[in-house]
Order: structure tokens, then C-alpha cells, then sequence
């Protein structure tokens, strides 16, 4: 039995993540749960499916990764714990990779209804390829959509945590492809003496008065 807070249409970015209370592979879940640590939350259409195969492989691969980062992973998928366990120990037995995080059971679709993983013009009784980054406050802070016949880039979502968590701590933005040790964006200036002032020497390596970069 899943039950979950449902809201009309997608969720929206910077705004409370919508709860759950779920059965998973590793017991009951709720997204207070993860309090205090950041989640990545991400759905597939079904077990027992090739695409959906490498991407669980791959997110397990790295799972030490993301908890280095203080980050936790969630799978789901509109399948039952039991088909779950059975998939998960075929993968470990076929391909040699324990699955370590929990697979939340969705048969009743309230978690993927809640968090827009339902796509009508892709499937109506599968979730989509859906990736939620959820902050330490359970604030949702990134989601990512991908097709069903197109499997995602696990390196992506390290890097985008990578990101936010250096935007956070430093009050900063980061530009395309950045990767942690490369220079960061300053934000731009508010009005125009900020802008005469940063020009005339202030923060950072500035092309214009709108780009400067810095090294943290």
C-alpha cells in the first residue's frame, strides 16, 4: 500500500517536494525520512527491462559516490515489492551488481501521480525516466525528464549535486559542463553603482560588469 499527497500537475522547483509514505524494498518510506540529507528520487517504467537494467546498475555503482556528497538514492517504479526483490536479485546475479537502495512499490500510482511521473503522451500505467534532487529541507531543487526509450546519464546527476550543494555554500552560480575545482559565476550586480563598482576592480575576473567569474 503506497499513499501519497497527490497535487494537480508537476511539482514545481524551490518548493516543498511532495510527501510520501511508501513500501519499499527496504521497508516503509516517508520523505521526512531524509531529513537533514540531500535525495535523489528517480523512477523507470518497469522491472525487468533492458534500459531500466543499466541505469539501477549504474546509480548503484555509484551510491558510495552519492553518499559521500551526503546524498541518499530512491528508485521507483509502478511494480510490486515482490517483483522488485526478484528483479533486483536477478540483476546482482546475472550482472554481479547488488542493488543497495530501496525501490519504492507504486502499484496504486500516488507517488508518481504526485510527482508528475506519469506522462500521458508516453504511457499511462508507466512511470517516466523522472529525477528528483530533493535538498536537506525537502525542498525539491532540481528534476530531470527523460524519454522511455532513453536512458539517463549518471555522471549528470553528480555533477548537478555537485553544483547545487557549491551554490549553496558559497552563493554562487556554476556555468555549462562546470565540475568542482573549475571557476565559478559571481552574481550579477543589482544596480548600477554595484555595477561601476565591480568594474573599477571588484569581485572576481570580469569580461563585462554582468560576467565575472572567481576560484573558490
Amino acid at each position: 500500500m503506497t499513499d501519497a499527497v497527490a497535487t494537480p500537475g508537476l511539482p514545481r522547483l524551490n518548493e516543498p517536494a511532495p510527501d510520501f509514505n511508501a513500501e519499499t524494498t527496504h521497508g516503509p518510506r516517508r520523505l521526512a525520512d531524509y531529513k537533514g540529507q540531500w535525495l535523489v528520487l528517480f523512477s523507470h517504467p518497469a522491472d525487468f527491462t533492458p534500459v531500466c537494467t543499466t541505469e539501477f546498475m549504474a546509480f548503484a555503482k555509484r551510491e558510495e559516490e552519492f553518499a559521500k556528497r551526503g546524498c541518499a538514492l530512491l528508485g521507483l517504479s509502478i511494480d510490486s515489492t515482490f517483483s522488485h526483490i526478484a528483479w533486483s536479485r536477478n540483476i546482482e546475479e546475472k550482472f554481479g551488481v547488488k542493488i543497495g537502495f530501496p525501490i519504492i512499490a507504486d502499484l496504486s500510482m500516488a507517488v508518481a501521480k504526485a510527482y508528475g511521473m506519469i506522462q500521458p503522451g508516453a504511457s499511462d500505467t508507466s512511470a517516466v525516466r523522472a529525477t528528483f534532487l530533493i535538498d536537506p529541507n525537502g525542498v525539491l531543487r532540481a528534476m530531470v525528464y527523460y524519454p522511455m526509450s532513453n536512458g539517463r546519464s549518471v555522471d549528470e546527476f553528480l555533477r548537478l549535486l555537485d553544483g547545487l550543494q557549491t551554490s549553496d555554500a558559497h552563493g554562487v552560480a556554476t556555468p555549462e559542463n562546470w565540475r568542482p575545482g573549475e571557476p565559478v559565476i559571481v552574481p550579477p550586480p543589482k544596480d548600477m553603482d554595484a555595477a561601476a563598482a565591480r568594474m573599477a576592480g571588484g569581485e572576481g575576473e570580469c569580461v563585462d560588469w554582468y560576467f565575472c567569474t572567481k576560484s573558490l
